[in-house]
């Protein structure tokens, strides 16, 4: 495999894939704008659209294809016309959101990525709140989420801070970053890597363009100034996938101040607070005024606050998760991802015989 094709993120698992689709090439999206897709191939970028019978077959958005999808088309260059994109590859993980004016429908940020970077600047965006939130989405994503705290340089009490993160983000790398020298970025160097890619994310504003920049050696991003109100202007609006000359790729996507709950892991993201329910003396406790609640005895003790199980508590609601525990909500997961083969046991069956044909 040449270093382009590691560099864009193919890896052995896709190219075995894409053996079952002859006549096609493997190529990777790379930016999209609207209904057409910049696709790498081996070869070049090529300006792309979906078939009739992708987008026939296509109920929801999250059935289209994404910035970071692996897909297969039926050309490598632009001599004779758009190419057309007949298949996407089987995602190894997926970042998703509501989709915009739908109550249901989810939009895939990225897809296929390696690392989620959660950038947060140290300025009046901090918000821990938030921060849960995108750790439950990063985790469920089935990428590895990492904290990115920019603008440091704007932050009196660092050690506070980190002590504030570090009581959420159990498990989950923590690097601080400065815009104010040259080597402000080298900290997230480790993270990327040929082969790999990484997502940021993160509230308009942070600095995500700036650190790509830095990584890139050059200004590819646009970046404004910060307002008088310490608080960012948006800058990127679409989402882009990008190699790093040293080796990997980054996606830079649009800010997110709101992003829904629709898919999370609050199991990981909430661990110490399932660890305490467990201890509960009645299994369906809400953790309000039960006697015997082991969450509530953490709060008066100071192990965990009084915001975080309230927050705990809105994004099981969003989720559609309320009233469940942590082993319950993974069972309602599974069970929801069989619903179309009408159970568990028919998709047993399903998959029996696919393996006998």
């Amino acid at each position: 495999m040449n270093k382009k094709l590691i560099n864009l993120g193919f890896s052995e698992r896709f190219l075995q894939e894409s053996t079952f689709h002859g006549g096609l090439y493997l190529g990777r999206v790379v930016a999209q704008y609207k209904d057409l897709y910049n696709v790498a191939t081996e070869k070049s970028e090529v300006l792309s659209q979906i078939s009739g019978k992708l987008r026939y077959s296509s109920d929801e958005s999250s059935d289209y294809p994404a910035v970071g999808d692996f897909v297969m088309v039926d050309r490598e260059d632009e001599q004779h016309g758009n190419a057309i994109i007949h298949k996407i590859l089987t995602r190894k993980s997926l970042f998703v959101r509501r989709a915009a004016g739908t109550s249901h429908d989810v939009q895939v940020v990225a897809a296929n990525i390696d690392t989620i970077f959660i950038c947060m600047s140290l300025n009046h965006d901090f918000n821990l709140r938030r921060l849960e939130r995108y750790l439950s989405i990063a985790w469920d994503s089935g990428a590895v989420p990492v904290v990115i705290l920019t603008k440091s340089d704007l932050c009196n009490d660092l050690p506070e801070r980190l002590t504030e993160i570090q009581s959420v983000a159990t498990g989950v790398d923590i690097v601080v970053t400065s815009s104010m020298t040259e080597d402000g970025y080298h900290a997230i160097l480790k993270y990327i890597s040929p082969g790999l890619t990484v997502a940021f994310i993160g509230s308009s504003g942070v600095g995500k363009s700036t650190l790509i920049n830095r990584l890139l050696g050059e200004n590819a991003m646009e970046t404004r100034e910060i307002r008088k109100d310490d608080k960012g202007k948006h800058t990127t609006t679409r989402r882009e996938l990008i190699v790093i000359p040293s080796g990997g790729a980054v996606i830079d996507t649009p800010g997110m101040r709101e992003i829904g709950a629709e898919s999370v892991n609050l199991v990981k993201t909430f661990a110490d607070i399932d660890e305490f329910a467990e201890r509960c003396r009645f299994k369906d406790c809400l953790h309000e005024n039960e006697p015997g609640c082991a969450v509530k005895k953490a709060i008066e003790e100071g192990l965990i606050t009084q915001e975080r199980l309230q927050n705990y508590k809105k994004l099981k609601r969003e989720a559609k998760y309320e009233g469940l525990n942590s082993r319950e909500i993974e069972k309602e997961k599974i069970t929801e991802m069989f619903t179309e083969f009408g159970g568990i046991k028919n998709a047993r069956d399903y998959m029996k015989s696919k393996n006998k044909k």
